[in-house]
């Protein structure tokens, strides 16, 4: 089934193929590109250049979260990331996200021109995040991101189920329609291997709450643990996860290297579809 996502200026069909979401991280510590974008003309040129291979969606971010990460202050993200928005914002032909768990800097990225808000913390760290992505009508991404989740041994889906139920009915309470909420497994954030490889596996089953879903597993260490290898050299097993996503019907796929990640999608996506018409 497709979709129109309504992401304020600009329109995205979801649904009919899988769309890739380019990241772009202005920030000095990320554990792949950090420090090579932090110069706004660098970000500006990155972001087209995303564009120019196929990214559908620009997802933007001016605090790392990667392992250990060290919190900037709030003043500090805003400074990293309006001017890139600033000057992005009347040329970019795809929707810009902001990647941000934090009111404020939703608030000063969406008035620069941002169109879609992605929280890592699900709405449920910042209470006053939801009444600004309902202030500003943009489309909202919750990921799971569960303190103690990775110390449960029980079965991780219906836990999971529970915790989007509840940024769900956050976002309901503030005024935001379901539409515009997409869910985001959380893939290595408070969650052990055995954990990130059962929800991949089992990513059909998040469809019970009738929302798309978005992936962000790129180069990250769910690779490394079985492969053993540094970020660097992680595209490959990305693809894989890519791959298996696409397959599953995952709209939005957050992913560093646009260009090969979109044709093992295309590639799964078109598979699966001649599986279909084979079994039909």
């Amino acid at each position: 089934m497709t979709q129109h996502l309504d992401c304020r200026s600009h329109k995205l069909l979801l649904g009919d193929e899988p769309r890739i979401v380019g990241i772009l991280n202005v920030t000095p510590d990320s554990f792949f590109d950090g420090g090579r974008f932090t110069a706004v003309d660098a970000a500006v040129a990155q972001a087209h250049r995303l564009v120019s291979e196929g990214a559908a969606m620009i997802d933007l971010g001016g605090q790392s979260t990667r392992p250990g990460y060290t919190e900037v202050p709030v003043e500090e993200e805003i400074r990293r990331v309006v001017p890139v928005i600033t000057a992005l914002s009347a040329s970019l032909p795809v929707p810009l996200s902001i990647d941000t768990y934090r009111s404020p800097v939703a608030r000063a990225a969406l008035a620069a021109g941002a169109h879609v808000l992605n929280d890592i913390h699900g709405l449920l760290r910042d209470p006053a995040l939801a009444g600004v992505a309902a202030e500003f009508g943009c489309p909202l991404v919750v990921m799971h991101n569960e303190p103690g989740f990775n110390e449960d041994p029980a079965d991780p889906l219906p836990r999971m189920l529970r915790y989007f139920d509840r940024c769900l009915a956050t976002a309901t309470h503030a005024g935001i329609p379901a539409e515009r909420v997409i869910l985001d497994p959380g893939i290595g954030f408070a969650k052990t291997q055995e954990q990130n490889l059962a929800i991949l596996a089992r990513l059909p089953e998040l469809r019970a709450l009738g929302r798309p879903l978005f992936l962000g597993a790129s180069r990250k260490s769910v690779v490394s643990h079985v492969l053993d290898l540094p970020a660097a050299e992680r595209l490959e097993g990305t693809l894989a996860i890519t791959s298996l996503a696409a397959w599953h019907g995952v709209e939005l796929l957050r992913v560093h290297d646009v260009q090969a990640n979109l044709r093992a999608a295309r590639m799964a996506a078109a598979l699966r579809a001649a599986v279909r018409r084979h079994e039909a």
